[in-house]
């Protein structure tokens, strides 16, 4: 665990496909910036991407943000589960449509495997509206045990996901 004193680098993915999706992922990427002990670096474009699991709902608006922090991964999940609850995000079953929905993808080079923490996200390798956000924002970065991002969106279809445009952050 780094000491409270240590800036980490973490990446937050970002998605929303009820009510005004853009709009929601905007606002929660400055609510992240905002938070004490976090400043924001970078932000990636805008991703219109199809739903997993349950196809009859709307296409999702997702990001990833890389973000400085001194907040221990517990914290940050924490706050990020505030943000989701203040714009009214519902937990009802996996893969339903939400307003928002942030996930905790990265913290430094940490692995967290805990009971509601699992750093790094357990499904970023296979998820497209994650990685290619991700790649857009760091072209180097490499996942420990599952290798440079550039490679893991190599290995999975890009179908379902386009660009929309920069973000406005």
């Amino acid at each position: 665990m780094p000491n409270r004193s240590d800036i980490v680098e973490a990446y937050i993915g970002l998605g929303s496909n009820l009510g005004d999706s853009k709009k929601e992922v905007d606002l929660a990427m400055k609510t992240i910036g905002s938070l004490r002990e976090c400043q924001l670096v970078k932000v990636s474009s805008l991703y219109e991407s199809t739903p997993e699991g349950d196809l009859q709902q709307p296409n999702y608006v997702n990001a990833v943000i890389k973000i400085c922090t001194r907040l221990s991964p517990q914290q940050l999940l924490a706050d990020l589960f505030v943000i989701e609850d203040e714009r009214g995000r519902v937990r009802t079953h996996r893969n339903q449509s939400r307003i928002l929905d942030l996930d905790l993808l990265l913290y430094g080079d940490l692995k967290v495997s805990e009971p509601g923490l699992i750093v790094p996200h357990p499904r970023l390798h296979k998820r497209v509206f994650v990685l290619v956000p991700l790649l857009e924002i760091e072209s180097q970065l490499f996942v420990k045990d599952l290798g440079l991002v550039r490679d893991l969106v190599g290995d999975i279809s890009k179908a379902g996901i386009k660009r929309l445009n920069e973000c406005e952050i």
